[in-house]
């Protein structure tokens, strides 16, 4: 057994014993298992400019629990080549524009499509505007099928087949990985 394969059963192992043992790694790919959510879909990227690569720390930092939100599973690439990368944000938060969670294509036509699409609740966001930007090449981005989300509201939403992309923005530290952004309009229009 390679070192990487042994390095991969005992962070499994690990997993295990720290009570997560819903969490396994299928080629190379962290998956929930169990619970009433399994994940649906698979990770669809571009055909070119990403490459993959092992990252099970950006993986677990994208992956959510069933009713959390975020993916369901997950894979974690390098980017190659600018890629544009599309974001719905809330307005009456600013510094929600350059968030962590984006989608390679655009959205869904209406707020309630793009919510059910996305699993994204009410109170997580009040989307109103559309960025479109391109992804830095050298960034470390996680794309994956989104996970259910349990809405205060008492409403849900299941898994979703839709890919999410999970980019480790954090404006406040001055760690943006995407660049060439358009001015953001509204939406939907």
């Amino acid at each position: 057994m390679s070192g990487f394969g042994r390095t991969r059963l005992i962070g499994i192992w690990l997993l295990g014993l720290a009570g997560c043992a819903d969490m396994v790694v299928i080629d190379g790919t962290l998956v929930f298992q169990g619970g009433d959510s399994a994940c649906i879909g698979s990770v669809a990227v571009p055909a070119a400019g990403l490459e993959p690569i092992d990252d099970v720390k950006l993986i677990e930092l994208a992956r959510g629990a069933p009713g959390e939100g975020k993916l369901c599973t997950g894979k974690a690439y390098q980017v190659q080549q600018a890629l544009p990368v599309y974001r719905v944000w809330d307005s009456s938060r600013p510094a929600s524009e350059f968030g962590s969670w984006w989608s390679f294509s655009p959205p869904a036509a209406n707020l309630d499509a793009y919510r059910e699409a996305e699993a994204i609740c009410p109170e997580w966001s009040a989307p109103d505007r559309l960025s479109v930007c391109r992804l830095k090449p050298g960034a470390r981005i996680a794309v994956g099928p989104g996970q259910s989300a349990q809405c205060a509201d008492g409403s849900s939403y299941p898994p979703s087949a839709a890919n999410q992309v999970f980019i480790p923005n954090d404006n406040a530290k001055g760690k943006l990985y995407v660049e060439g952004c358009a001015p953001a309009v509204p939406w939907p229009q």
